[in-house]
């Protein structure tokens, strides 16, 4: 339900459409969505949208980088995605409080195991292992928003211009 919200708000209406399939195929067949019979014996791909990529997708900017306690990496724009998110999740739907944190303990579980894989891979670099998980993240989630296509960044050249560079080539500052 949720990718589907964002497909909408993004107005990615064929993905929309194979997402309602999935929803509809799985709640049918896979026993509620226990199991992805969509994927398995449909061939509808599963998507992975969230409204962190909505609103990059609408120009929002990324913000602040920083990691949350249990969560991981995330930025600014992506605190906005939890909590959207979680408004939509029909599981937040539920009549007592002990079944809604027991599905959100089951998220927070599920998301950490998926976690726990990235964090052995980041241990094989130690040259920097925040910096690397920073850059991975931050180059993750561009590429979702633009999903696989980002642009190039703009190129940034601090003091000197490209003009001063092609009039004075060996750096020599002295004047003739």
């Amino acid at each position: 339900i949720i990718i589907l919200f964002n497909d909408l708000l993004q107005a990615k209406f064929e993905q929309a459409a194979m997402d309602s399939s999935r929803i509809v195929f799985n709640s049918t067949f896979g026993l509620l969505g226990f199991f992805d019979v969509a994927s398995m014996y449909m061939d509808l791909p599963k998507h992975n949208e969230d409204f962190g990529q909505t609103l990059g997708y609408w120009g929002v900017g990324e913000g602040y980088y920083f990691v949350l306690p249990f969560l991981g990496p995330s930025t600014t724009r992506d605190v906005w995605s939890l909590l959207v998110d979680n408004a939509v999740d029909p599981l937040q739907r539920f009549d007592t409080t002990l079944e809604r944190l027991g599905t959100r303990a089951l998220y927070v579980i599920d998301l950490r195991a998926g976690l726990l894989r990235v964090e052995r891979a980041f241990k094989d670099v130690q040259l920097d292992p925040y910096a690397f998980q920073r850059a991975a993240y931050l180059q993750r989630r561009r590429n979702l928003v633009f999903d696989g296509n980002p642009p190039k960044p703009p190129l940034d050249f601090e003091e000197e211009s490209i003009q001063d560079i092609l009039n004075n080539p060996d750096g020599d500052d002295s004047t003739l």
